[in-house]
């Protein structure tokens, strides 16, 4: 869409159900401590706590930070400049990696069911990496996922 001239926003991307109140956008992004989740300590309550908060960002936001999950900083930098490097490619090499009709892996929107419904405004890489059995070969070829 980026690379066409519009007049007008098409309306799958027109959300009229969205709260835009100054106070909604204000919130902080929830985060959510893995450890917490994981190994509860006998004296508090803190896995209950942190299930309430999953809960709430899942439900709420769709989305959510994961703090002390165990991954190492490098791991994590390297994926984002892998998945820099994906995204900067021209549309029609993305497009190779599009996903197929009823599968999440790979390039374009998610869950997109229809031409009638509300669509996101960004495009995104979806990809299963767990368990391995449920990775898609095609995808070993992208030098970022490998």
């Amino acid at each position: 869409m980026a690379k066409k001239k519009l007049v007008t926003i098409p309306s799958q991307y027109v959300r009229d159900d969205q709260d835009c109140s100054v106070a909604s956008s204000n919130r902080e992004v929830p985060v959510i401590d893995m450890q917490r989740l994981i190994n509860p300590t006998d004296h508090d309550d803190s896995m209950n706590i942190e299930l309430q908060k999953l809960h709430f960002a899942a439900q709420e936001w769709g989305f959510f930070q994961l703090i002390n999950h165990g991954v190492s900083c490098s791991v994590v930098e390297r994926m984002k400049h892998e998945i820099q490097e994906f995204f900067n490619l021209p549309l029609e090499e993305k497009n190779k990696y599009e996903q197929s009709p009823g599968d999440t892996d790979g390039f374009g929107q998610l869950f997109v069911v229809s031409d009638e419904q509300k669509l996101d405004w960004a495009d995104l890489f979806y990809l299963k990496t767990a368990p391995p059995h449920m990775r898609m070969p095609v995808f070993s070829k992208l030098s970022c996922f490998t």
